[in-house]
């Protein structure tokens, strides 16, 4: 029998971000989305580590391993009827050959402890719809909650460039 495999999450360092970077590109690989080119993944690491941080990044260890096998994205919104911010989770991504092995759960874990120890009134992501095995680990697992009630809407830069430019859809 094996012995249990020590994870250990850490902020995201200058040191670690071309690996955070590679598995940026494996998620993208996963979603069948194009992944971020060279410039996309500098403003990736300067919004993550720069001056004025506009996301928080953690990568998650295995063992005594030198390179991180997964990562979230986390920025903070806010909830005007609570009147309290909410953690929201932009990515959380494992490398398939640490999937299943608690990874992807001590993410999710670390992310509630800090939405929780900041006061936060909620945590909240989005899950592809066809990965159904996500949605299993979210609604079997933590106890999170679907939300049917709201759809999720969204503008590319071309789509606020035409909206600027007075033009109608």
């Amino acid at each position: 029998m094996s012995a249990a495999l020590q994870i250990e999450l850490s902020p995201l360092t200058r040191e670690h971000a071309p690996a955070f970077c590679q598995l940026v590109i494996a998620l993208a690989e996963f979603e069948k989305l194009p992944p971020p080119d060279e410039a996309a993944q500098a403003r990736l690491v300067d919004d993550a580590l720069g001056a004025k941080p506009r996301i928080e990044v953690w990568l998650a260890f295995v063992n005594e391993d030198t390179e991180p096998c997964g990562y979230m994205i986390l920025v903070e919104t806010y909830s005007s009827f609570l009147a309290l911010p909410t953690l929201y989770l932009e990515d959380l991504f494992v490398l398939p050959e640490r999937r299943k092995a608690g990874v992807g759960g001590a993410l999710l874990k670390k992310v509630v402890s800090l939405a929780h120890e900041r006061g936060c009134g909620r945590v909240e992501w989005t899950a592809l719809d066809w990965n159904v095995n996500a949605q299993q680990v979210y609604e079997q697992r933590i106890g999170a909650k679907r939300m049917s009630e709201w759809l999720l809407y969204r503008m590319t830069r071309a789509d606020m460039q035409r909206l600027l430019d007075g033009e109608t859809p």
